[in-house]
């Protein structure tokens, strides 16, 4: 082990020395970090695991781009050591980037426990592109290098090397990246201003830690309401409060926003948007809220009349008119009524007592989320009342049911029904008002605020069918 150590050290002092030498003629090589790579490879890489392909120009026969991915294994207790530290966790690979760093025009390094994830989009000259998730484990470490290919100035070379040591702390298990593709200022500048390209340039305020944002894609809202959690096409990072996304669309969709927090965890709310191709949206999320793209929604997106997202929550002003012109079915109701005796008549407004008090803590719920969303608009405290909404309008769906059933038993005739239809639809549609000021106001619609959205929606047109069939008869 301490000459195998010992090699790896003059093969990195070797190369160093050549790049004195050649300064000039090959400045953007990082020599370092390629004689590190060599040298891991060798030593532990796996060559049947290798992933290999160049491709060059028939006519000049320069390289037009290449992979090469290599996994490397090794005993943990087998790796070199300097000051009783495993190899890869010395300062050997942060010094080769490190020394390298004038060579190139990006550098990164993410160290385990962090939860970001990263991934390099390869793109060659005629446009076929293919991306690389080099990073997607929390306890793995990764370095990354990019540098100008020093043949072909347009192309990109990117040196990256990721591990892990296992969890039973006996194997280090890594992979090197070295992946040359055109240079992504060569291709996102043409498209940019492609018609069927779509962009979101977003920040993240001051006040909130939002670390990466899941992209969803979908092609109408309904389809957009049936994705599950894993089933987004894209993972982008925040960096320095800042994150960007781009996709080439032949037609609008629409899609959606979510954060990843820093902890691992997605959030319960999130942001749908028009996704159009030859556009750009700008968007600034805060806590609980965000800053809209106001030009945008009014050209393309939600203002436009052209929104796929627009009925993403619908609101019904008021009981259509037809239905409020109640006066035949308010007579069968009261003449009803009046024929029960004392003990019916007790039964009754016991029931109506109960159903009373549920309606008032309904409206106490609503005034409290927009106490929430004036004060301090915190997430957690919108979900746990949006869940008590859901399950007061369950519990009220109960007594609804058990009161058409004391109706059934007292023979209250058909149009009698309608009058008590009239009233619950009132109640339902009231709700949506509310929901639709808390969406105008909040900017989005957390997982706990749309099942009561979807919830009151259903049983809303539940009971305008059951209204409108008892009026026909």
């Amino acid at each position: 082990m301490k000459r195998l150590f010992i090699m790896l050290l003059i093969a990195c002092s070797a190369i160093t020395t050549i790049s004195a030498q050649q300064k000039g003629k090959q400045d953007n090589v990082p020599y370092n970090v390629k004689a590190l790579f060599h040298s891991i490879i060798t030593a532990w890489g796996s060559p049947n695991d290798d992933v290999y392909s160049v491709n060059k120009n028939p006519e000049t026969n320069q390289i037009e781009s290449s992979v090469r991915i290599t996994t490397f294994s090794a005993d943990n207790d087998k790796f070199p050591h300097m000051a009783g530290k495993v190899y890869l966790n010395t300062s050997i690979i942060s010094d080769a980037f490190k020394k390298d760093e004038p060579k190139s025009y990006q550098i990164f390094h993410i160290t385990p426990g962090d939860f970001k994830r990263f991934s390099l989009k390869a793109v060659n000259e005629d446009g076929q592109s293919e991306t690389f998730q080099i990073r997607n484990n929390n306890d793995e470490e990764m370095w990354l290098m990019c540098c100008k290919n020093p043949d072909n100035p347009k192309l990109r070379d990117a040196y990256a090397i990721k591990w892990v040591i296992t969890k039973e702390g006996t194997k280090v298990n890594g992979m090197v990246y070295q992946i040359t593709s055109l240079r992504p200022d060569k291709y996102e500048k043409p498209l940019d201003y492609s018609k069927r390209m779509f962009k979101i340039e977003g920040r993240v305020g001051d006040e909130i830690k939002d670390s990466l944002y899941n992209i969803y894609i979908a092609e109408s809202r309904e389809a957009l309401y049936n994705l599950e959690d894993h089933e987004y096409v894209a993972c982008i990072p925040v960096v320095n409060k800042r994150f960007e996304w781009q996709t080439e669309l032949t037609k609008p969709c629409v899609g959606r926003l979510r954060c990843i927090f820093p902890d691992g965890s997605l959030c319960s709310a999130w942001i749908d948007l028009d996704f159009v191709p030859g556009e750009t949206y700008h968007i600034t999320v805060h806590n609980g809220y965000y800053d809209e793209d106001k030009d945008y929604e009014r050209r393309v997106g939600r203002q436009s009349g052209k929104s796929l997202i627009a009925e993403s929550v619908k609101v019904v002003d008021e009981v259509p008119a037809e239905y409020r012109k109640a006066e035949p079915f308010e007579d069968e109701f009261v003449t009803w009524r009046k024929s029960l005796n004392s003990q019916e008549e007790l039964q009754f407004q016991i029931k109506g007592e109960r159903i009373e008090l549920d309606m008032k803590k309904l409206g106490e719920r609503y005034e409290f989320i927009k106490a929430i969303l004036d004060g301090s608009n915190s997430g957690y405290q919108l979900d746990v009342t949006f869940q008590e909404i859901l399950k007061l309008n369950q519990n009220l769906e109960s007594k609804w049911q058990d009161f058409f059933k004391f109706f059934k038993t007292k023979n209250m005739p058909k149009m009698g029904y309608a009058k008590a239809y009239k009233e619950i639809i009132e109640v339902y549609t009231g709700q949506l008002r509310e929901l639709n000021d808390y969406y105008k106001k909040h900017g989005a619609m957390s997982k706990a605020a749309r099942k009561v959205n979807s919830y009151v929606l259903k049983q809303n047109e539940k009971y305008m069918d059951a209204m409108e069939k008892c009026i026909a008869e």
